[in-house]
């Protein structure tokens, strides 16, 4: 998968979590996860690379709570526009 996307699920209505896959290669599974703390959890596949960032509570989680998790991935920040759905639910 060469470009991030942006997977939310709900519950009743309701956000319930949300899912920011990241590029990877294809095929790639997480085999390890990190809290980065304000709802933010980061998969890595087995060879270190970040593959995706859960977010487990993503009505309180910030663009910058997002932005800071992304650049200490090493990714290129969201943009407001692609953080827009999350808002919208």
């Amino acid at each position: 998968m060469r470009e991030r996307y942006l997977e939310v699920t709900f519950r009743k209505g309701r956000v319930l979590a949300a899912y920011l896959y990241l590029p990877r290669e294809a095929g790639a599974k997480s085999a390890r996860t990190e809290h980065l703390g304000d709802g933010l959890l980061a998969d890595f596949d087995a060879a270190g690379n970040a593959i995706g960032l859960e977010l487990t509570d993503p009505a309180h989680v910030s663009l910058d709570q997002l932005n800071r998790a992304l650049a200490r991935l090493g990714a290129d920040p969201a943009s407001p526009d692609e953080f827009a759905p999350l808002r919208a639910a």
